[in-house]
């Protein structure tokens, strides 16, 4: 029988009513019954066993047990840092980066974006969308989608990479790769221009390249989320 992840930002031991989007999407699209089998998790890395004791309308009443820490999240801190995309590309890349297990994303606005602002409504959807992504993969956590900065603005902690395929340097062989948290920023469709470059650089930023390919924008930060999530873990 298949379990169910749901996600409620309160976990406690008993009763908890499911309602909104969630307990839409529990009772209309997947109808689930009684009995059935769910686990609940609250975003920040714990979960909870549950079933489901009734369906009203829209509504999910849900038995949960004691919560625990999930154990399959990634031993490393990753944050992507790209630059804003056109059309869904951004979208896509909060995806399938939450799925790879990626903590934090806070896009930039660069010199040579198409797209000059992130809007409250295209956040907001960044927002569920990787809250869906985090469900249906398995996770916990649910990584934060913070506002779009300037590039100037954007802030770090640990070691921070800039992907650039005019760089001397190839990922593989940076030193920020062994620490324990990383930032990845990423470049528009368009490149970084020389002056960003040099200003990320200053930063401790460092330029880095991913062969002997150019990477499409929204490419880029998930290859480089990968690499460095996965590295040791399968």
């Amino acid at each position: 029988m298949r379990v169910h992840r749901v996600w409620l930002e309160r976990l406690a031991v008993g009763r908890q009513r499911l309602y909104g989007g969630a307990g839409h999407h529990l009772a209309r699209v997947l109808r689930v019954q009684p009995g059935a089998e769910v686990v609940a998790f609250d975003g920040a890395g714990n979960e909870a066993p549950g079933r489901v004791l009734e369906v009203e309308g829209d509504a999910v009443w849900l038995e949960l047990g004691e919560p625990e820490a999930a154990m399959n999240e990634p031993r490393r801190a990753l944050t992507l840092a790209p630059a804003l995309l056109k059309g869904d590309r951004l979208a896509d890349v909060v995806r399938m980066g939450t799925e790879l297990g990626v903590v934090a994303f806070r896009p930039v606005l660069a010199r040579r974006c198409d797209v000059r602002e992130l809007s409250a409504v295209k956040l907001a959807r960044l927002v569920r969308i990787a809250g869906e992504a985090a469900r249906q993969s398995g996770r916990a956590c649910v990584p934060q989608v913070h506002a779009a900065v300037a590039l100037d603005e954007l802030v770090w902690e640990g070691g921070a990479v800039v992907a650039d395929p005019t760089a001397p340097q190839a990922w593989r062989d940076a030193p920020e790769l062994d620490g324990e948290a990383l930032t990845v920023i990423t470049g528009p469709e368009g490149g970084w221009s020389p002056v960003e470059r040099d200003a990320l650089a200053a930063r401790g930023a460092r330029p880095v390249q991913l062969g002997g390919r150019v990477l499409r924008a929204e490419t880029a930060p998930v290859a480089m989320a990968a690499a460095w999530l996965l590295d040791g873990e399968v």
